[in-house]
C-alpha cells in the first residue's frame, strides 16, 4: 500500500480519510474500523499484518479492527441547501490545513468539499464525484464532513479513528450531497457521523468516527 503524495491531508501526511480507506480496502471484506496511530507517511510502503499497518522502519502507522457494522445516518439535504451552507463554510476563511485534498479551499485537484453549519447544527456540502472513484474516494469525502461539524476557530480537530459502510459509488460527475453532525464530546475527543447522498438522494455511504482535538500546532487530518 502506499498513499500518493496528492492525497495529503496536513503537508507531508495522508488524508485520514483516504488513507483510512486504503486500509479498509487491503483488510479485506467486511466492516472494519481504521484507528490512526501516527499521521499517514506519504509515498511510502506499508504493509498491513494481523490488523497493524507499518511503515519500513517498522513504526506501526494503524491499526485495522474488524467492527459492528456501520449505522451513522446523517440527514439528507437538498443539493440547493448544501450549496447555500458551503457558502458559509468556515475553512474559507481560516482553515488549519488548507492544502487539504478532501476539503482544502487551497486544492484545485482536491475533492473541493466545503461543509457548512446548517441551523441545526449539522453540516452539508456539495460533492461532484471526480473522473475516478474507488472506495478510498468514498471514505475521504466522509472524513471532512463530521470533522467541521465540532471545529471551531482557534480550535482544530484531526481524525484520529474511523469505520465506514460504502453501500454504492458514485458514478463520475454525479452531483451529490455529504452531511456531518456531532454526536458526542468529551474532553478533547468527540464522536461525529457522516453520510454520503447520491443524485437522486439515496444513501450512498455513512461513517462513524472520532476527532481530537489539537492542543496547538499542525498535526494530520
Amino acid at each position: 500500500m502506499r498513499i500518493e503524495s496528492r492525497y495529503n491531508g496536513p503537508p507531508g501526511s495522508g488524508n485520514g480519510g483516504w488513507s483510512a480507506g486504503i486500509l479498509a480496502a487491503e483488510a479485506g471484506p467486511g466492516p472494519v474500523e481504521v484507528t490512526l496511530r501516527r499521521p499517514p507517511p506519504l509515498e511510502t510502503p506499508l504493509t498491513l499484518v494481523d490488523g497493524e499497518a507499518r511503515d519500513p522502519a517498522g513504526l506501526v502507522v494503524a491499526e485495522v479492527r474488524p467492527t459492528a457494522p456501520v449505522d451513522a445516518v446523517v440527514p439528507p439535504v437538498d443539493r440547493a441547501t448544501a450549496v447555500d451552507a458551503a457558502a458559509r463554510y468556515p475553512g474559507l476563511v481560516d482553515h488549519p490545513f488548507p492544502g487539504c485534498y478532501v476539503c482544502g479551499p487551497h486544492r484545485a485537484d482536491g475533492l473541493r468539499i466545503f461543509p457548512g453549519r446548517l441551523p441545526d447544527g449539522r453540516t452539508a456540502a456539495p460533492l461532484r464525484a471526480p473522473e475516478r472513484v474507488t472506495g478510498a474516494t468514498v471514505w475521504a469525502a466522509l472524513d471532512c464532513p463530521g470533522g467541521w461539524s465540532v471545529i471551531a476557530p482557534g480550535r482544530p480537530y484531526v481524525l484520529g479513528r474511523i469505520a465506514a459502510r460504502v453501500d454504492a459509488l458514485p458514478e463520475p460527475g454525479d452531483e451529490c450531497v455529504v452531511t456531518g453532525a456531532t454526536i458526542a464530546v468529551e474532553g478533547r475527543k468527540a464522536l461525529v457521523h457522516s453520510s454520503l447522498y447520491g443524485p437522486d438522494g439515496d444513501l450512498l455511504a455513512c461513517a462513524r468516527a472520532t476527532w481530537i482535538a489539537l492542543p496547538a500546532g499542525p498535526a494530520r487530518a
